[in-house]
């Protein structure tokens, strides 16, 4: 089908302007002004509308193969694609873990029959993923993957991330790394700062992060090996990060919209404020955004972590930590950044679809003849409030319930297919 959509603020090398935008065959075939409507199939006017690249996240739970009661792949990327995504990078914490090739095809087999937007399954650090076994076979399964994690555990033997480092360094494929220090956790659960000490709760520190960031750039220096730091918390791991691009190593990272907008003086005594890292100080919270305004911080990534409502009913304490974001994460950063002055629309997809694209070598992310059709048609005036009873995710769990935001997607494709469209009543 051809497809003409048609009068929008389209995004396009850096800037917004009023484009016409051509879709054949899954792909964009021209962008330009006034591009007649004759010999199209469908003439969509998005006028009252932005048009950018559709959202990357490099940092999803999808919790299939293993874990379908809390989420599945088709409501994860519905989610997904109801937020303006249209590329996720699945974590590996699965049963099974995808730490070999049969594994990962079992979840690929879910991918493939089941995901509406694009899925890129990250393959483990270490086999059962936990961050101490034997590492895996890179070499067979790094065609596959855009990178190697072991999220939700940190590597603790700097030994073993070193020989990880090594092997994967000519493979051009990034260590995705999950910084925590199991030694200095010490029960620990939400940040280790005010909050905590005047209501009881233990703490975690923020050395936790950092220390072994700053191991990890030292062995990144060593070896060369490609480096991406998972959600960063922490005004050191910041700073570490700063000075290891000015040394020129070859090291990326990304935050979450939760870490940017909330500190631990938002907690409240509810397991949607639980997560891990958790909410830190206030002056990590500013020098996250002050990062993400220079470019040290390359990208946004929501570390969406659906659980049931039993998981995450049990206070500060005793819910599981994770909360979902992919249906709140541009609404979010639109509101609380964008609209007052603090980052530019066009710095935001900067950082939502093009920078994580580059980062992971994924296609798209951006709006020229030949790309493929993967865009989002964002309504930037409606203000609504964030209701977790109307997500798409099976995930309820987030701070941001309540929220009054502006900022939603209208209408997400993928290969120029509608994989999402608001409905005409509801937001």
């Amino acid at each position: 089908m051809k497809e003409l959509l048609k009068g929008g603020m389209v995004y396009r090398q850096g800037a917004f302007s009023r484009l016409d935008v051509a879709l054949e065959g899954g792909v964009i075939s021209g962008v330009g002004v006034s591009i007649s409507p004759d010999g199209f199939d469908r003439v969509a006017d998005i006028s009252p509308f932005y048009l950018v690249p559709g959202f990357a996240d490099v940092h999803v739970h999808l919790r299939e193969p293993g874990f379908s009661y809390k989420e599945r792949v088709a409501t994860g990327t519905l989610a997904g694609a109801r937020g303006g995504y249209t590329a996720l990078c699945a974590m590996p914490n699965l049963q099974p873990p995808p730490d070999s090739l049969p594994h990962l095809r079992a979840q690929q087999e879910i991918i493939a029959r089941d995901a509406v937007v694009r899925v890129y399954p990250y393959g483990c650090l270490t086999v059962g993923q936990t961050g101490r076994g034997e590492l895996v076979d890179y070499e067979s399964m790094a065609p596959c993957v855009p990178g190697f994690s072991d999220d939700g555990k940190g590597v603790q033997e700097e030994a073993r991330m070193r020989a990880a480092m090594k092997r994967l360094a000519p493979l051009g494929k990034p260590v995705v790394a999950h910084c925590e220090d199991e030694s200095l956790l010490n029960g620990g659960y939400i940040h280790d700062g005010e909050y905590a000490r005047a209501h009881g709760h233990r703490g975690i520190c923020s050395r936790s992060e950092w220390g072994q960031v700053e191991r990890d750039l030292r062995l990144v220096e060593e070896t060369g090996c490609p480096y991406h730091v998972c959600h960063v918390s922490t005004k050191e791991t910041v700073e570490l990060i700063r000075r290891a691009k000015a040394e020129g190593l070859p090291v990326t990272c990304e935050t979450a919209p939760h870490y940017l907008t909330l500190c631990d003086e938002d907690l409240q005594e509810d397991g949607r404020f639980k997560m891990n890292p958790p909410l830190r100080g206030r002056e990590d919270m500013l020098a996250l955004g002050r990062g993400l305004l220079d470019g040290t911080i390359d990208c946004v990534a929501t570390d969406h972590a659906p659980h049931t409502a039993e998981e995450k009913g049990k206070g500060l304490a005793g819910s599981l930590m994770g909360i979902v974001g992919l249906e709140t994460a541009f609404p979010v950063l639109y509101t609380r950044l964008v609209l007052p002055g603090l980052l530019t629309l066009g710095e935001l997809v900067e950082r939502m679809a093009v920078r994580p694209r580059e980062i992971f070598r994924l296609p798209g992310g951006s709006i020229e003849a030949g790309e493929p059709a993967d865009l989002a048609v964002l309504d930037l005036a409606e203000e609504y409030t964030i209701d977790p009873e109307r997500f798409c995710s099976m995930g309820r769990s987030t701070p941001f319930a309540g929220w009054k935001v502006r900022g939603q997607a209208v209408r997400t494709m993928v290969n120029g297919r509608t994989v999402w469209e608001k409905p005409l009543t509801g937001k």
